[in-house]
């Protein structure tokens, strides 16, 4: 015990360590790998080894105390503990085959990449003229010389870090190429860059809403000219998103996830978008319509990778099923908050007063232990 320790806490450090000696025991994957290079160079050989060694441990999902006491020898407290721990193993041979699954496609990535540089070196050769021969350029169809001026512009602009040089490039290549969305596409993300930067230098909107009213001009006339373009339609949902026009903003969005279902830049500015608009209209006792926005976010068909991403999500749905009297959807949400963040408080101490008013004692008192142990003085109020 340190000096600090109540007889509670120290008998939850003894818990941790039977679960931890429970999984160490029953639910740890090691898997050793050795690696040896050898190099010649210059006549001379270099051997270079290698051993990499990878854990990977599964979870507790249940804890029975079977006995706990508490004694003194020669003055000192004596905590024993004798626990029955469920490790739940799935999940743990789960991630293993995604671990060799994803070193497989790293592989097959890997050989992609050697054939790749292959085919354009063989390439480059059919391309290069034989010594003593001249050759005839002739010019593609449908190619012109000011298109590929513009071309290498906005390359430029994409590699340039100063903002100004970038609306510069992509100003000239837009003059020289009026028919393509690449230059308008990049200037537009480069006032958006800019509206950021004067926001976070705590500017005033007047100093920075031209930049919005640029941005949303080369959005809307790249549209126009490619109205299934999903960076044109991203920038527009940016735009909205300034503008304060949610709907707007989840409407383009939307569309461009319908063009590009992978577009993963869209998802991530729908999740946060809808989420802040749900919480906009919590904090004004909307409860119906923020539930309606989070449905749309939470069942949507999506894959789990994106869960994390919507942990504020799943929090207020489950804030607004305490608030509707729906008790056992509040904790399924924010059971799944915990999964994804044990160190929630705010998660803890919600599902915490659910279990203890639905009687289940045991349960409520974990929630309120694990909340004390981060640092929440009324969590610790609690507890008996």
């Amino acid at each position: 015990m340190a000096d600090g320790d109540t007889l509670a806490m120290a008998e939850d450090k003894v818990l941790q360590r039977a679960q931890r000696k429970a999984i160490e025991e029953a639910g740890i994957y090691l898997e050793a790998i050795s690696h040896d290079y050898e190099a010649v160079r210059n006549g001379k050989s270099t051997q270079v080894s290698s051993l990499e060694i990878r854990t990977l441990s599964a979870a507790i999902t249940k804890t029975d105390i079977l006995e706990s006491r508490r004694s003194f020898e020669r003055d000192r407290p004596v905590f024993t503990i004798r626990i029955r721990a469920v490790v739940n193993v799935e999940h743990l041979q789960e991630a293993i085959r995604r671990w060799r699954s994803e070193e497989q496609l790293t592989a097959h990535f890997k050989q992609l990449q050697k054939e790749n540089a292959e085919l354009k070196a063989q390439l480059h050769e059919t391309h290069t003229p034989p010594s003593g021969t001249r050759m005839l350029m002739i010019q593609p169809p449908g190619r012109t010389k000011p298109q590929e001026q513009a071309q290498y512009l906005v390359g430029s602009a994409v590699h340039s870090h100063n903002l100004q040089q970038k609306i510069d490039l992509t100003s000239q290549a837009a003059t020289l190429d009026p028919q393509s969305v690449e230059p308008l596409i990049v200037r537009g993300q480069t006032y958006l860059k800019m509206v950021s930067l004067a926001y976070s230098n705590k500017s005033r909107l007047s100093e920075y809403a031209e930049y919005i009213d640029y941005a949303r001009m080369d959005f809307d006339r790249a549209l126009l000219l490619d109205s299934r373009n999903s960076w044109a339609l991203l920038g527009q949902g940016d735009v909205s998103t300034w503008l304060n026009q949610p709907e707007a903003a989840e409407a383009a969005y939307t569309k461009a996830l319908e063009i590009d279902p992978f577009f993963d830049i869209a998802r991530q500015r729908l999740i946060r978008v809808m989420t802040t608009q749900a919480r906009k209209l919590i904090a004004t006792a909307q409860w119906n319509p923020a539930m309606t926005a989070l449905n749309r976010i939470l069942n949507s068909s999506i894959s789990e990778s994106w869960t994390p991403l919507q942990k504020e999500a799943y929090f207020l749905r489950g804030e607004l099923h305490q608030k509707l009297n729906q008790p056992a959807q509040a904790i399924n949400d924010l059971s799944i908050v915990i999964d994804i963040d044990p160190t929630h408080i705010q998660a803890l101490l919600i599902r915490g007063t659910l279990y203890r008013e639905q009687l289940e004692g045991q349960l409520a008192k974990e929630d309120f232990e694990q909340a004390c142990l981060l640092g929440a003085p009324t969590a610790c109020e609690q507890l008996p």
